[in-house]
């Protein structure tokens, strides 16, 4: 099953992030990283996103085409390059370095 939620009305604009997220089954982890996602690109990303989850349950072919090795995987295919992040997306700091959304470094004065 794949649930797509849109929430830009045009994924080729500037600024847009694709987001693709791999998980395998309705475990609690998968759902957890589901939600954790949901709610860093509300906050973050508001307007300016696209969620696609890919459950490799019912879709297995998908895996090879971005290389998943491991479930859950958020994969970041907009905009580029391409950036990967495992695991259940619980420590969102981490998700908005990996994304690009937000330096690791702290604000300068």
């Amino acid at each position: 099953m794949t649930i797509q939620a849109e929430m830009a009305a045009d994924p080729a604009r500037e600024g847009h992030y694709n987001l693709r997220l791999y998980v395998a089954g309705q475990t609690p982890k998968s759902l957890a990283a589901i939600s954790n996602l949901k709610k860093i690109c509300e906050e973050h990303l508001a307007g300016m996103y696209t969620i696609e989850v890919i459950d490799l349950l019912i879709r297995p072919q998908l895996a090879a085409g971005d290389q998943i090795l491991a479930v859950p995987t958020l994969v970041r295919r907009l905009p580029p390059p391409i950036k990967r992040i495992i695991g259940d997306l619980s420590d969102s700091e981490r998700v908005l370095v990996g994304l690009d959304i937000q330096s690791g470094e702290p604000p300068r004065p």
